[in-house]
């Protein structure tokens, strides 16, 4: 079995780690995230990962939210986009073709990443990431959803 097809399916959020030059942890979305990536066989990609403290709209109405709660709920939900991926087996490595994006500078970029596939455990790397002016490091951990 190919590691693209090991990739399909549909994986949940075990962790998010981002790490400054100096090493040290930094949570810009809380330390309550929850995400979901998925992989199907048309090679079509999606992932989701936001703060589950996300406050919610005092209105409730998605497009009259206050510029405070906006900011908040953008804020908390950067990491979301969908498009194209393939894998390059020779490298470890997974390509994701963004197509749209909750951060439209993403929108029709390749973001490269390094994986490795343990059972149903899938670590993907963020080789850098800009987040607040800081060039952060990324180690997300990724467990085969049997919901």
């Amino acid at each position: 079995m190919t590691a693209k097809d090991q990739l399909i399916g549909t994986w949940k959020l075990a962790s998010l780690e981002l790490r400054r030059p100096d090493g040290t942890a930094t949570y810009p979305f809380g330390r309550n995230v929850i995400g979901m990536l998925m992989y199907d066989t048309g090679g079509n990609m999606s992932v989701q990962i936001i703060s589950a403290e996300r406050p919610a709209f005092a209105s409730g109405d998605p497009m009259k939210g206050t510029p405070e709660e906006i900011k908040t709920t953008f804020e908390g939900m950067i990491l979301t986009y969908f498009g194209r991926y393939e894998v390059i087996e020779e490298e470890g490595a997974v390509i994701h073709h963004i197509k749209g994006s909750a951060f439209p500078n993403w929108a029709g970029i390749d973001l490269k990443r390094p994986f490795v596939l343990s059972g149903d455990r899938l670590k993907l790397d963020i080789p850098s990431i800009i987040l607040g002016g800081i060039i952060l490091k990324g180690f997300l951990l990724w467990e085969r959803a049997n919901e």
